[in-house]
């Protein structure tokens, strides 16, 4: 059975990730992309469903990690009772070879290791045709299945039963190299890869991109690891960044909110982008907005809210059979059905993102501002739809008030560029809708018997999504109309002491209700405490909520308060990037 979810690390090479349990088995890992079909599955299922396990035959042995300074490189030290090995794990950069390389270094004594390999390609539909490579030296074992082919090197591995097993010594001052390539299966066989070389690459790599981040808070720790989270989580040709490496993990076991997170929200990466820009990544911007043209390309109307990697539009969901799911906890699903969904608030996320770009001398081309008006012209013919709001609901469609309150933003941002940076368009125009769409908002979006913002039109329910109404400057911090909606908020969906998204109770989203406190609402509630006054419960749930997160710093979805567990898919950039804001909203708070 898988592990705790925050048992897990992430290694990356920006195409991809795998996770690294702490018993040393990869249980996760899709190859060449985030989004390609998994080849160890064990994660989703049980070790039958793929993994690979590296770790003492001591089954007393006893582990720790931690990430190589400010990098991605993951290092675990294993003490069994006749000595000590350190296990560097880490996928290279460079040339992209689709590499995970496993390096063991005696630290003392004599330590036995043992290997248990299970390939399972196609999210484990196929056991794939295995070979020794008996002219290479040490061993390489060949896995074909389809189009995929793997070439692990290393000690020799014997067949056990529809896996590959083996043992090996490492003394003290000795270093194994183990290596993992994955290739199309009508190609050549990849030579080995240069591990020393690849190390100091990738060492190199991580730690000047991280030298690049301009937070000197109290919490700059925590703030610098999840900026190379989110680093991880972004492809490092397309510029497109995933929500999360995972798919199916459970919000809610037993329930039905599992979904596939390896896709490209425009929502979540222009608030990824935005983050980065205030941490002095302004390249970033370039690369993303680059994508962003050749994924919405077109007529505006065909807009999704979420793509592939490098822009793919077709995400059907469809359930997997062939993995039953993280400790049972089906279903599993491949695809993303909201990408037919329309979300109006997605392109006031991008305008924002846009926005700061411009601030941080980021220009205009020809082509970025033509796509940013395009976008405003669908959005000036629909903002007056219902929609299914940032929680993408699968119920009937509404007006939200988060998704009414972005389409000011967008408006309000496309006035700014005009205003402020000469940029050419209807600025009267914008101006009026803008001001249509705030009083829109203040006549059906807010009620006044109970001084609080509504989670949509006619609604008495509140939205932990109201908590960015300030964020994005709709309404100031310590405005009444804000304190009397976080008010509300604290008393209607808190959850031992953490928000949750909203009332799942009410049938707005058209599933079964429960699901546990969504941990990127929390950190808003951080940053609206630090922005109005509130600067001592700020640091309260900050320190709660970094309590959370596991030995490595890694942070999921949500958090099951009763079972002191992370849940939903993991690393999850939407909770890194709102750490990264409270951590900034407190430090500016401490400064005045």
């Amino acid at each position: 059975m898988s592990l705790p979810i925050e048992d897990y690390a992430l290694i990356s090479d920006c195409y991809t990730g795998a996770l690294v349990g702490h018993d040393g088995s990869i249980d996760w890992l899709c190859l060449p992309r985030y989004d390609s079909p998994s080849m160890f599955g064990a994660l989703l299922g049980t070790e039958d469903h793929g993994r690979w396990l590296l770790a003492p035959v001591d089954a007393a042995a006893r582990s720790s990690r931690h990430y190589e300074g400010d990098t991605m490189i993951l290092i675990t030290r294993w003490k069994t009772t006749d000595g000590e090995v350190e296990v560097t794990d880490f996928m290279p950069h460079g040339d992209h070879r689709a590499d995970v390389l496993r390096r063991i270094r005696g630290v003392s004594g004599t330590v036995r290791m043992r290997q248990d390999l299970r390939i399972r390609f196609g999210y484990a539909t196929a056991v794939p045709w295995v070979r020794q490579e008996t002219s290479e030296h040490p061993s390489a074992l060949i896995a074909v299945s389809g189009p995929d082919a793997l070439v692990i090197r290393g000690p020799r591995l014997r067949a056990a039963d529809h896996s590959h097993v083996g043992q090996f010594d490492v003394k003290a001052g000795q270093v194994v190299d183990l290596s993992l390539t994955w290739f199309k299966s009508h190609k050549p066989t990849p030579p080995p890869p240069d591990v020393d070389g690849a190390l100091e690459w990738a060492r190199s790599w991580w730690l000047e991109w991280a030298a690049g981040c301009n937070h000197d808070g109290p919490y700059r720790k925590e703030v610098v690891r999840s900026l190379l989270v989110l680093r991880a989580l972004t492809h490092l040709r397309t510029g497109g960044i995933v929500a999360a490496a995972t798919t199916s993990l459970p919000e809610n076991f037993g329930g039905d909110r599992n979904w596939d997170y390896r896709y490209v929200w425009l929502r979540d990466a222009s608030l990824t982008i935005s983050v980065l820009l205030d941490h002095g990544y302004s390249d970033f911007v370039d690369h993303w907005r680059d994508w962003l043209l050749r994924a919405v390309a077109g007529d505006p109307k065909d807009v999704q809210i979420v793509y592939g990697l490098s822009g793919e539009r077709n995400l059907d969901e469809r359930v997997l059979t062939t993995l039953p799911g993280y400790q049972g906890a089906s279903p599993v699903r491949v695809g993303n059905a909201a990408s037919s969904q329309f979300q109006a608030d997605v392109i006031g996320e991008v305008m924002l993102a846009l926005h700061k770009g411009r601030q941080n001398g980021v220009e205009e081309t020809r082509f970025s501002w033509a796509l940013q008006r395009a976008l405003l012209g669908y959005l000036e013919e629909h903002w007056r739809r219902p929609d299914h709001g940032i929680w993408e609901i699968r119920g009937e469609p509404r007006h939200f008030t988060h998704s009414r309150v972005m389409v000011w933003a967008a408006f309000d941002r496309a006035v700014a560029a005009v205003e402020d940076f000469g940029l050419d368009g209807p600025v009267a125009r914008w101006r009026k809708l803008r001001d249509e769409v705030r009083a829109d908002i203040e006549a059906n979006g807010y009620d006044r018997q109970k001084h609080t913002y509504t989670q949509y039109f006619g609604s008495g329910e509140v939205d932990a999504s109201l908590l960015q109404l300030a964020q994005v400057g709709y309404c100031d911090y310590d405005d009444p109309r804000m304190l009397g909606t976080v008010a509300a908020i604290e008393r209607e969906l808190m959850r031992d002491g953490l928000p949750l998204r909203y009332r799942t109770e009410t049938g707005v989203d058209g599933l079964a209700p429960g699901e546990h406190p969504f941990l990127a609402c929390s950190f808003w509630l951080v940053e609206q405490y630090a922005n109005s006054a509130r600067v001592s419960d700020a640091r309260s749930l900050m320190k709660r909520l970094l309590g959370f997160a596991n030995d490595v710093g890694m942070l999921s979805e949500e958090y099951d308060v009763e079972g002191r567990s992370q849940a939903g898919n993991t690393p999850q950039a939407l909770t890194h990037l709102a750490l990264v804001r409270a951590a900034d909203a407190i430090s500016a708070a401490e400064q005045h």
